[in-house]
């Protein structure tokens, strides 16, 4: 038995790498067991060999094992950029990007795709503040880039996550697996007229560093060096590894531990902000952060040293509301620019692409047909996995409640993260059982309807996401190893949005506030 479960615990965290980043707090731990599975001697391991070794001598192995198992992933990488490249080699701008007109601003989103639309919004508010050209990132891989914590004041710096980004998105082009967040979220009420404007983090590379990103999918090919060194370069300029670039690149340095962006606040430019790191955290972690209010217009605006500049790339855009304050965002009480009042206006609920909607919607009415309920399970990840019985909690009031309506057979649909195999032993399995008043829905991957989905929106040109009645005369832009996108997710929501019985989510998780705020914006709108 012992053997199981260490096998099973070092199989759990080395089946996902990308998910246990280096910044995670015990991540040593996680790639030492990665390491020993590997090689096939977990069960020894834990069983035989830790119980004799002395804590001194583990002190010393576990980063010696831990800077194997990094750098066997790092190693992988096709063109991994470093925060550390020599100051000798700093890349400048081509005479391209120093000639085009517009003036551009990128951030890099971190951690799972509702934070990443909440750092996208925040982008596009940031974008039109400074009326620059948004540069618009990839769907990265749930967990692939981190933050870390800001209330804790312990986040990873913003260059290092803009270098994260930018391997990562080579990374998923090299695999077929790149997808722009304008291809799942519609931005057409933004771009057409447009509040702003938009390019694909593709086109832009294509013109700024004149560079096609496609060739990086030919990974299966020894491409020239040549190009791998412009990837480099490019990479470089874009993640600020240099600092500022003159007229190129404006690299924010600043994060939730010293900032909190606003825009025409009352509390003027340069105030403390309210939320400051305690004594008691200043002393442990010995702590000399500042937190202060800065305006975007006045330091990045025109008069700054970052107007010249022809990109602007940010960290993180994350925020949330903490301690009377936000993270690092906060752009409320600011009703005197109306321009900016109507982004936020139109920025407060961006809907799916029509491909992902139609499919939820028809899931809904042709496969569901009558109402129905949809509970929203998240039961695996961080924090929700230890609180299942509260999350089950819910859905058993709910369902006493349409109970004595006389609903029956109740409809449920459910959207969790707990694979089907292991719903017997849970509250699921007993719904299932009771199938004289339960009846039970959901979704996989491979359903007819998820994969239509994926192939409609893979049949429209990325492009005509952000150019409106686009004359597409190139044919499809995409790389020839493209896969179908994962839009299971997302054809979920669209199906919880339409449940006319009621929604059950989970407490703290931001897919579940995504889902309410759909059902506030959508209501009365779910035929197909």
């Amino acid at each position: 038995m012992k053997h199981q479960l260490s096998n099973e615990f070092c199989v759990s965290i080395s089946a996902s790498p990308s998910s246990h980043h280096k910044y995670f707090a015990g991540g040593c731990i996680e790639c030492f067991c990665s390491v020993l599975c590997k090689l096939e001697l977990c069960s020894f391991w834990f069983t035989v060999i830790l119980p004799l070794i002395p804590v001194s001598i583990l002190i010393i192995l576990l980063p010696l094992l831990c800077f194997y198992y990094y750098y066997s992933l790092t190693s992988n990488s096709l063109y991994p950029v470093s925060s550390k490249s020599s100051k000798s080699q700093s890349p400048q701008c081509t005479s391209q990007a120093l000639e085009l007109r517009e003036k551009f601003l990128w951030y890099a989103p971190h951690s799972g795709f509702s934070n990443q639309l909440s750092e996208f919004k925040n982008a596009i508010l940031m974008a039109g503040i400074l009326n620059r050209t948004l540069v618009v990132p990839p769907v990265l891989d749930h967990h692939a880039v981190v933050l870390g914590s800001c209330p804790k004041f312990r986040v990873v710096d913003p260059s290092e996550i803009r270098i994260s980004v930018w391997d990562h998105a080579v990374e998923l082009i090299r695999d077929g697996r790149y997808i722009s967040i304008a291809e799942i979220i519609d931005i057409s009420s933004l771009v057409s007229p447009p509040h702003i404007q938009a390019i694909d983090l593709r086109d832009f590379v294509s013109s700024w560093c004149s560079l096609s990103l496609n060739m990086a999918c030919l990974h299966d090919l020894k491409l020239q060096p040549s190009f791998a060194d412009s990837l480099k370069q490019c990479g470089s300029l874009l993640a600020g590894v240099h600092g500022s670039v003159d007229k190129c690149v404006y690299p924010i340095s600043e994060d939730c531990r010293t900032t909190v962006w606003t825009y025409l606040s009352s509390d003027g430019d340069m105030m403390l902000d309210s939320f400051q790191p305690d004594e008691q955290l200043k002393k442990k972690k010995k702590l000399s952060y500042i937190r202060r209010r800065r305006d975007v217009l006045k330091n990045l605006g025109p008069g700054s040293e970052a107007e010249s500049s022809s990109l602007v790339a940010f960290g993180s855009l994350f925020t949330a509301p903490y301690k009377g304050s936000q993270i690092y965002v906060d752009f409320h009480g600011t009703p005197q620019d109306q321009r900016f009042q109507s982004l936020m206006k139109k920025i407060e609920f961006l809907p799916f692409v029509p491909e992902i909607t139609s499919a939820g919607k028809e899931f809904s009415s042709k496969t569901i047909k009558d109402p129905f309920l949809c509970a929203q399970l998240r039961l695996l990840d961080g924090q929700f996995k230890n609180h299942h019985k509260a999350t089950f909690l819910g859905l058993k009031q709910k369902l006493e409640y349409l109970h004595q309506k006389g609903h029956l057979p109740i409809n449920i649909f459910v959207m969790t993260d707990l694979p089907q195999d292991n719903w017997t032993e849970t509250y699921l399995g007993d719904l299932i059982k009771d199938s004289l008043n339960y009846k039970i829905h959901f979704l996989r991957e491979d359903d007819e309807v998820v994969k239509k989905a994926a192939k409609n929106l893979m049949a429209m040109d990325y492009r005509q996401r952000f150019i409106p009645n686009l004359n597409d005369r190139d044919g499809n832009m995409y790389c020839p190893n493209q896969r179908l996108p994962d839009v299971l997710l997302y054809v979920e929501q669209v199906v919880c949005s339409c449940a006319s019985l009621g929604f059950v989510g989970t407490a703290g998780s931001t897919i579940a506030e995504n889902i309410e705020l759909m059902r506030k914006f959508s209501s009365g709108s779910c035929q197909s």
